[in-house]
């Protein structure tokens, strides 16, 4: 015997019901997995660019404006002291 039509009308609404909920839920799941995808690409992108950056500066800065250390000469009465040199360094510091 079947039972009465209205319950089986609320069987078929709630599988309805959780089947479509269930789609929605899969779907925001995905969603919040590719902007995570697409951030950690983003900041690895953006760590690749600053230490480029880093590289290059290291690269084109003047040797004669470095220190055995690694610093700028920054005393402008030392007879290497390059004023180029001092004003890159210290925009690269005021850029991190």
């Amino acid at each position: 015997m079947k039972g009465p039509p209205l319950a089986a009308d609320v069987q078929l609404s709630a599988l309805i019901t959780g089947a479509c909920y269930g789609l929605y839920h899969q779907s925001s799941i995905t969603a919040q997995t590719h902007k995570a995808k697409v951030d950690r690409e983003f900041q690895h992108q953006a760590s690749l660019i600053t230490q480029a950056k880093a590289e290059f500066k290291k690269k084109n800065m003047p040797p004669e404006s470095i220190t055995k250390g690694g610093e700028v000469i920054s005393d402008p009465n030392d007879p290497k002291f390059d004023l180029e040199g001092y004003l890159t360094a210290v925009m690269g510091e005021k850029a991190k």
